[in-house]
Order: C-alpha cells, then structure tokens, then sequence
C-alpha cells in the first residue's frame, strides 16, 4: 500500500474554501461578483481559488461582524494588486482604519440612547418634537403626512 502525501494543494475548489471559511458556496459567488474575491477557471471551466482566498474571506467575515457595508471592504481592498496575499501589516492598516469607523458609529449609537431615555417618559413620538424622529421639525417643511419610513 502506498503512503497517501500530505501536498498542499495549490487551488482549491469552490467546496473546499465553504467548508473551510464557513461560508456557502453561494456566498463566494457574491463576494466574487463584488470583486472582494477572485477565482480562476479549470480547464472543464470550473472555478479555483488560491489558498490564500481563505484569509480574504476571514477578513470579510470579520468586517461584516462588527457592522461595515461590503462597499467598505471592497475600497480597501482596492488598495492590494489581484495577486496580492494581505498580510499582517495589511491587517494593521485595514483594521486602524476600521476603528476610526465603529468608533464613530459608537459615539453615534450613544448618542441616539441617550436621546432616547429622554422619550421614555414622553412616549408620544411627536412628529413636531421627537428629537429622534423628527429633529427640529426638520419635515413639517415638506407639508403634512407622512414623509419617510426611515431617515437617509
């Protein structure tokens, strides 16, 4: 019986990077079609990865976890050439550049709380008053009605 090797494949399969990343196929797919992820063709012009797509799609996953929009991490990753394998210094400077951006939204969730214990004791969600809803009447402007279902 012949000894099985432990090679290091060069490209992995489609499968292969889900079962590893945790992700399903489908999601590689769409990371591919927002070009955070980039694969190859075989010659029966099925996809293959680089190894290395593994930590790219760790990277995103983290991203996505702490709330940034893919468009953000398809800026910074504009950054890398294709052939590029992000390393430690990368993650240094991606994740700095991170934190300035949850450290805003954090200041701007404390901010919206707070607010919102002021409504505790009101309860009327004044479409006038309502610093949250309507700050400043800044829709009555518009005329009557309703305006928005969600601010921009």
């Amino acid at each position: 019986m012949e000894k099985k090797k432990n090679r290091i494949k060069a490209l992995l399969t489609p499968g292969e990077v889900a079962k590893r990343s945790g992700v399903a196929v489908s999601t590689l797919h769409f990371y591919e079609t927002k070009g955070l992820i980039k694969s190859t063709r075989n010659s029966g012009n099925q996809r293959r990865y680089r190894r290395d797509v593994l930590r790219t799609v760790g990277i995103i996953k983290v991203a996505q976890r702490i709330g940034l929009p893919l468009s953000t991490v398809s800026d910074a990753f504009s950054t890398f050439s294709d052939d590029h394998t992000i390393n430690k210094n990368d993650w240094k400077k991606l994740s700095s550049s991170w934190r300035e951006e949850l450290d805003n939204r954090i200041r701007m969730l404390i901010a919206l709380r707070d607010q919102l214990d002021g409504c505790i004791g009101c309860g009327c969600l004044s479409g006038v008053d309502c610093p949250l809803r309507n700050p400043g009447d800044k829709l009555g402007a518009n005329g009557t009605g309703a305006r928005l279902l969600l601010d921009e």
